[in-house]
């Protein structure tokens, strides 16, 4: 049996094809930029959470996407990341890729 391979790449192309899996790959997506950044910068979530006037398992639990995060929240990582933080509204589209 001949399996083919593809990068993580292609498989997340194909996957964010379907409606459903985007939307929870993109809600996810702040809390993964934490992550990345963090572990960029050389912290610890320690680190970070004292930075940030937090505690180590409230930035855990931010990044595995399990706690949702207020925007004075995410500025206080921002600033402990020494990051700026977007914040964008854009109008909701049908599934279709029709606007609103």
């Amino acid at each position: 049996m001949s399996e083919e391979l593809v990068s993580l790449d292609q498989w997340l192309q194909e996957q964010r094809k379907d409606p459903a899996f985007r939307r929870e790959y993109e809600a996810l997506e702040p809390n993964h930029q934490i992550a990345r950044l963090r572990i960029l910068r050389g912290l610890t979530q320690e680190e970070l959470a004292q930075r940030a006037g937090t505690q180590q398992p409230s930035i855990a639990r931010i990044e595995s996407g399990r706690r949702r995060v207020s925007l004075q929240m995410l500025e206080r990582i921002a600033e402990a990341l020494d990051a700026d933080l977007l914040v964008t509204l854009r109008p909701r589209q049908a599934e279709d890729g029709a606007g609103a």
